[in-house]
């Protein structure tokens, strides 16, 4: 890849104004919004018949148009249509000017601040690519956007991004970490991640291509973040296999490599990052296999599962996600394998979530929570509440019942509370806690406990306020504490609380 090429195309990029804002800006919020549901018509109709630089790098780099030659002299003056066709954005056939991949502005916000990049990818649907190519390059997605929001806002030495597709991880890597590594089996991808962070002046992102974890072996990371190929695909023939999803592995073996393989590679005091779906069997939870393949991998980890689908709605989701819709040929034949490779294994649903895990230190059992969530979490703050919580997992482990009483907590400013009364009641007959930060959790306690999270302010003890509400409710207090000590712990985790003196989460 030549960089002069490369520099010249984003100076040509930034002049014509082709960014999130400036684009939206010309085209309306609503066609806006539209693109980002993957809806292309409200921008072309926006657009018209214009033929300045913004409008023809709209279409040719977002919407995946055809455009003139000369339109595109205009709108590329400095790279030019040959340098545009050397670096494989576009090719010139029949006097047009055709697009062969995307690059689209993509907006963010992490714990650093907020920024803009280009991000190149594959021509997809919105380009009118139906299906998608075996090995098509996925843009910017929720998964992505996902594992950049939970990854821990600290500086590393080390960073790996396995599996790194668009390269997208690996830019939000290279704000953290001094050196990158980007691991991916398909050099295509490879290609679109050097591009990416080409694009935006990153130079500390090395490339290398293999399968997991065999372009590193031997090697320790302060940060490892993987979206990995984890959808879960029958090896059945006739049955696509997309790069960017699909690992080649049967069931969820691909998700247990990429764990058990933590252990190995996180250097000490090492974190890592991770998104992945995971099967429930007959015989087991699927929750309880990742556990066992964090204890195996011999690292400490937080298992959150965010949903759960049965077999037939994990199907439907990744036909769909292929380009195949109900009524399409294939549809009905495609449902059937991927039904067929389940009933298989016996496997019953399909856990969907995160994984976040830690180096272990000493000579303990490793220390894992799982669980469930089952309701939409606010991103927004999930980097810190999530390497947050790790350290108050760690630190509420080390306390018994007794030293938890002596502990001092504050409940953060965000926490509201709501009081579900049946009409005439003298009482409530459901009480919720719910989180404006952290992940933006609603959690249903007792009077017991709601009284207590009202009067943490750090003044008192947890013990001291409980045996206070004891009194105030003519209970014991003895067996009131053991009764919410296991829930002031929970929230404490959760982040509803913190100890007094940390109020930063």
């Amino acid at each position: 890849m030549d960089r002069a090429l490369v520099d010249a195309l984003a100076h040509d990029l930034a002049a014509a104004g082709y960014a999130g804002g400036g684009v939206s800006a010309r085209i309306g919020a609503d066609a806006s919004d539209a693109l980002a549901r993957m809806v292309a018509t409200p921008a072309r109709r926006a657009l018209g018949d214009a033929t300045d630089p913004l409008a023809t790098l709209v279409r040719l780099l977002w919407l995946g148009d055809a455009v003139r030659p000369d339109a595109l002299d205009a709108a590329l003056p400095t790279v030019g249509i040959d340098g545009a066709a050397a670096l494989g954005v576009v090719e010139v056939a029949d006097g047009t000017a055709l697009p062969l991949l995307t690059i689209r502005p993509y907006a963010f916000r992490d714990a650093l601040g907020a920024g803009e990049w280009w991000i190149a990818s594959d021509l997809d649907e919105l380009s009118g690519m139906h299906p998608l190519r075996p090995d098509h390059v996925l843009g910017v997605g929720g998964a992505a956007r996902t594992l950049a929001a939970i990854l821990p806002p600290v500086r590393a030495g080390s960073a790996l991004d396995l599996g790194s597709g668009c390269g997208i991880v690996s830019l939000h890597l290279a704000r953290l970490a001094d050196r990158v590594v980007a691991t991916d089996l398909s050099e295509r991808a490879l290609a679109m991640t050097r591009l990416t962070c080409a694009l935006n002046g990153v130079d500390h992102v090395e490339t290398r291509q293999g399968d997991l974890w065999a372009p590193v072996a031997g090697e320790r990371f302060d940060l490892v973040a993987s979206n990995p190929p984890f959808v879960i695909t029958p090896r059945a023939e006739g049955v696509p296999a997309y790069e960017y999803r699909d690992g080649g592995r049967t069931g969820d073996a691909l998700m247990q490599e990429v764990v058990e393989g933590l252990g190995a590679h996180l250097a000490p005091g090492g974190a890592a990052r991770l998104l992945g779906n995971w099967e429930s069997l007959a015989g087991g939870a699927g929750l309880d296999r990742v556990r066992g393949w964090l204890a195996a991998g011999d690292v400490d980890g937080w298992v959150l599962e965010r949903e759960s689908l049965d077999v037939v709605r994990y199907a439907e989701l990744w036909l769909r996600d292929g380009g195949t819709r109900p009524g399409d040929a294939d549809h009905a034949p495609l449902l059937t394998a991927w039904l067929d490779d389940f009933a298989a294994r016996d496997v019953r649903s399909i856990g969907l979530g995160w994984v976040a895990a830690q180096a272990r230190e000493g000579d303990a059992a490793p220390r894992i929570r799982v669980e469930h969530v089952g309701h939409a979490l606010v991103l927004e703050h999930a980097g810190v509440h999530v390497a947050t919580s790790l350290e108050v997992q760690d630190r509420a482990a080390a306390l018994d019942d007794d030293d938890l009483r002596g502990v001092h907590l504050v409940t953060q400013a965000d926490v509201t509370e709501l009081r579900h009364l049946r009409p005439g009641a003298s009482g409530p007959t459901v009480i919720e806690l719910t989180q404006g930060g952290a992940l933006g959790r609603t959690t249903q306690v007792d009077t017991a406990v709601a009284a207590l999270v009202g009067a943490c302010d750090g003044e008192l003890s947890v013990g001291a306020i409980l045996d206070a509400i004891a009194s105030l409710l003519d209970v014991d207090a003895q067996a009131l504490s053991a009764e919410a000590l296991p829930a002031v712990r929970e929230l404490w985790i959760r982040g509803y609380l913190v100890e007094a003196g940390s109020e930063t989460d």
